[in-house]
């Protein structure tokens, strides 16, 4: 069926059938952020002294540390299972391979530019050698400007965003004190969510999903912070992290109305992680304050893998595996939500978005 629309109007065929994973309208996803989703790049970028390439990182599933701030696999990973297009290679790593000669051309089934400690602000760690949201948004555009990822093929590619845990940590160092009040804080980082919006749709994306940032006050690595309780999560924190979450909900929402021919989604992954913080039982969750692996209070005082850190024994029964990330059991909880539930990702979830035939 088809009909001819005005350029305000997208007509959307939606297959709600079940249907084998090779049957989606998607045969890539590009994603950009931070440790939620980075799958390597910090690791070939030897510049970097943000890493998780060292046991036990990577041990549940892996069984080798690939430069997932995790012990096994993300968001990103799991929903490209769902779809069956395997896991996307890091960016760096492409690039590399590209280069050596190793493989002809980019993957087929999407990039992962996202970077460990990254943030909005182009300073987030920027001692630490990461690769702001900018950046990773230039790398895109260089493949895009050179022919190296086809047109086409980015039309109909899912795009994941997330970014801005770094940035509200860190303004609750007590050697950096921020110069300007959470608010304005917040305005500028959401500045940057628009523009990284706004030159995406210009480079192709037509499919984009925006997540929200976690309760970032409830990490184990809050025990780090002078004056932050460790009996609760950090108030003041979360308040900062919901105020960011608000708006980029409000984004997400105006992204088919301001960009013809596209749609937006937007995943509260605030909403998802605490409903495992108060119903852990259900999820098969038996500890949601303290991190899996690391040492000190909550062990959040020391990074997995570190010398002198400690690992429990198993790591499905923890919402956090070490003193910032999700375990993956964690994000194989998260993913099958987002995916399939339609609670905390509106206005569809991402097998529904994936699905999606738009029609200009």
């Amino acid at each position: 069926m088809e009909r001819r629309v005005t350029s305000s109007v997208i007509f959307l065929l939606v297959s709600l059938s079940v249907t084998p994973a090779f049957a989606h309208n998607v045969q890539a996803i590009f994603i950009f952020g931070d440790s939620l989703f980075d799958a390597g790049n910090n690791h070939y970028n030897k510049n970097c002294s943000a890493q998780a390439d060292f046991p036990p990182y990577g041990s549940s599933y892996f069984h080798h540390p690939t430069g997932r701030f995790t012990n096994g696999r993300t968001v990103a990973d799991f929903i490209s299972q769902y779809l069956g297009i395997g896991i996307q290679k890091p960016f760096l790593e492409a690039q590399l391979e590209v280069a050596n000669g190793s493989r002809k051309e980019y993957p087929s089934n999407g990039i992962n530019f996202a970077s460990a400690g990254s943030g909005l602000y182009r300073a987030t760690n920027r001692d630490l050698g990461v690769t702001p949201i900018q950046d990773q948004l230039q790398q895109f555009q260089a493949l895009t400007d050179q022919n190296l990822i086809d047109r086409k093929l980015v039309e109909r590619s899912l795009f994941f965003f997330e970014s801005g845990s770094n940035d509200v940590f860190n303004f609750f160092l007590p050697f950096d004190a921020p110069t300007v009040t959470p608010d304005a804080y917040v305005k500028a980082m959401l500045a940057e969510v628009e523009h990284f919006v706004d030159q995406i749709y210009k480079l192709g994306a037509r499919k984009i999903a925006l997540f929200s940032l976690g309760p970032v006050g409830c990490v184990p690595a809050r025990s780090l912070l002078p004056g932050a309780p460790v009996n609760r999560c950090f108030g003041k924190m979360n308040r900062m992290a919901k105020n960011y979450n608000r708006g980029v909900e409000n984004i997400a929402k105006n992204i088919s109305k301001k960009y013809p021919g596209s749609v937006g989604v937007f995943g509260s992954v605030y909403g998802i992680f605490q409903l495992y913080r108060t119903t852990p039982s259900r999820h098969g969750i038996t500890n949601v304050t303290d991190a899996c692996c690391g040492d000190g209070t909550l062990r959040g005082m020391l990074q997995c893998g570190q010398e002198g850190y400690k690992v429990c024994e198993n790591p499905n029964k923890y919402l956090f595996w070490d003193y910032f990330h999700p375990s993956e059991h964690t994000y194989k909880l998260m993913s099958k939500s987002l995916w399939a539930d339609n609670k905390y990702i509106h206005p569809m979830n991402l097998k529904t978005l994936a699905n999606l035939t738009i029609v200009l």
